[in-house]
This record gives structure tokens, sequence and C-alpha cells, in this order.
């Protein structure tokens, strides 16, 4: 039975061609150095460059070179997943195809996981070669992430980082939309809480420009909050909507109560009485109740969709594949 991989090199990219040659020779110049059975893993999230032709030369002159190519644009996290699901390597190493991120830093990423046991370890680039327009929204995204998450790092949004294999087989088919931002937020709440982080270097780009303009800040805040609700009531969301529901009804039916009570108290004294309709309050009270009711059945189809749920699959984002030995197997 031959030994299972040391490493895979995950690298999503999106038109970079020119760097990708470069990137390519370093990684194998490092790993070689230090003696891991490795693959180099490239996802092409769609690009309209040349850089799938790139990938395939690659591969064509190095046979631990794998590629996954989309047959569109998807993002950063759907890359990610399909590479995670398609990893071989007992630790998984991502990192940003635009030579922003130093290979020079896999060894001691490796060491942290095999030997410290880390099941994550993430890259902090304490000295970033950003404008203050992408650095000042950086700090105000991790501050907000680790005030909600409890996880304690510097950058959560930094693309290198070291992973067991576990920890990526297990998180994967729960990622969509922009999550790649929140990985280790997801793992810690998936239950591996061994997350360390390593000051990395962050080298200024080389070739082309960045992908992702300030939006990705406003998305990364909201995907927290989701994130952080998910994590809670996924499982459970008759705790959420059912507690809020229970509430509102029994407020509104209080106050509903109370005035018809009031009224027939004054008519029994003989003391002049408006009609209930004619109070604000009963309006509130009556609102209180239908949106108790609302939130309950909210509750309610939440717990049946829950149970009906589906692992999704990353099979129909792909156009086409290299180094996998059937193409029909899924990733």
């Amino acid at each position: 039975m031959p030994e299972p991989l040391q490493l895979t090199v995950l690298i999503p990219l999106y038109n970079e061609d020119e760097s990708l040659p470069e990137l390519h020779d370093w990684i194998v110049r490092v790993v070689t150095e230090h003696q891991y059975t490795y693959e180099i893993l490239f996802v092409d999230d769609g690009s309209t460059d040349n850089s799938w032709n790139v990938v395939e030369q690659l591969a064509g002159g190095n046979p631990n070179v794998r590629g996954i190519r989309f047959n569109r644009n998807y993002g950063k996290t759907a890359a990610l997943q399909t590479g995670f699901l398609a990893v071989r390597g007992q630790v998984v190493i991502t990192m940003d195809a635009d030579l922003q991120d130093s290979p020079d830093e896999i060894p001691e990423l490796y060491r942290m996981i095999t030997a410290e046991k880390y099941d994550l370890v993430s890259g902090w680039k304490q000295k970033r070669y950003d404008p203050i327009t992408k650095t000042l929204p950086t700090k105000l995204f991790n501050a907000v992430s680790r005030w909600i998450s409890g996880v304690q790092l510097h950058d959560f949004n930094c693309g290198l980082k070291a992973y067991r294999q576990k920890v990526v087989k297990t998180i994967a088919p729960s990622l969509y939309g922009d999550m790649h931002r929140n990985l280790p937020i997801v793992a810690n709440w998936d239950g591996f809480s061994r997350i360390g982080e390593k000051v990395v270097q962050h080298r200024a780009r080389k070739y082309g420009t960045t992908k992702f303009g300030l939006e990705r800040f406003v998305n990364g805040f909201l995907d927290v909050l989701v994130i952080g609700f998910v994590h809670r009531f996924s499982k459970r969301p008759m705790h959420f909507f059912g507690t809020f529901g229970t509430l509102s009804f029994f407020i509104g039916s209080v106050l509903a109560i109370w005035l018809i009570i009031e009224k027939l108290i004054n008519i029994s004294k003989g003391e002049k009485f408006r009609n209930v309709t004619d109070n604000p309050l009963f309006f509130f009270g009556l609102v209180a109740i239908i949106l108790g009711v609302q939130l309950f059945l909210a509750g309610f189809l939440g717990e049946m969709l829950v149970r009906q749920s589906l692992n999704r699959s990353t099979d129909q984002l792909v156009a086409e594949k290299i180094g996998f030995t059937d193409q029909n197997v899924p990733v």
C-alpha cells in the first residue's frame, strides 16, 4: 500500500497566468529541499486569460501537479471547497496565486501541523504592502470576527493557511457564499479548536491587479453574522424563531386580554368606556400576536428543512480536470 502524500499545496486562481510558472517553480524548490511527498492542486476559477493553458503545461512537466477548471467564475469559496474535497495530502496548505504569499513559509506551517498538533494554522500578515483603504477595513473586519467568534486571530482573511486533512474534509460540505474569509471560525465551530497563528511575509504584488474591491469587507461582516447565526441555530431553528414567536404572542395576548378586562370592569361599574378597537394598544397587541404566529411557523418550517437537507455537490461547477485518473469521480 503506497504511503499517503505528506503535503497538498492548494492554489485557487483567477487570471494569474503570469505568476503561475514562477510560483510553481518556487514551491517545487522548497518541497524538494525538504523532501516532502507532495501534490500541487490548481483550481482555476473560470479564468479568461491563459491561466488554464499554463496549468496544463505545468501538469505536463510535473506529475505532481493536478488541476481543476470551473466553467465560469464562481468565487474563491467555491474554488477552495472543490479543492478541499479533492486534496490527498495529510497536510493541506492554501496560498494565493499572485506571489504575495511566500512558499518559503511552507516548512514551518507543515511543522506546526505535524509536530505541534494544530488543527489549523493561519498566517498573519503583520506588515502589509497595501493601501490604507484596504488595511483599515481589514483591521475592523478582524476585530469584529474576533468579537463574534471568540477565535483570537489577527488576520482571518490571510490566504496562507495550513490544515490537517480531516479539517478540510469536514468543513468543505458546509461552505458557500464568501465563507473563505472565515474558515478558522467554521473550523472552530465544527470542533477543531487547536487553531494557531504564524507571522508570515506579505510580498508586494508582482503581476496584475487585485481581483477584490471594498465590497468584500461589507460581505465579510455579513458573512460573520450569518456564520454566527447558522452555528447556533441551523440545527435547531425553532429555538430561535420559536422563542421570539412565543414571547411576541404572549405579550400581544396579555395586552388584548387586559384591554378586554378593563372594558368589562368599566361596564360593570357603569363608567364611561371606549371600544377596545379605539385603543392603539389593541392594534399593537394584535400585531404582536400575528408576528408571534409567523415566527413560530418560520421555526417549524426551518425544522422541516433541516431534516430534509442534503450535502451540496460541487460537480456541476467543474468543466475540466488534469491529473485525475477517473474524470467522473466526484471531487
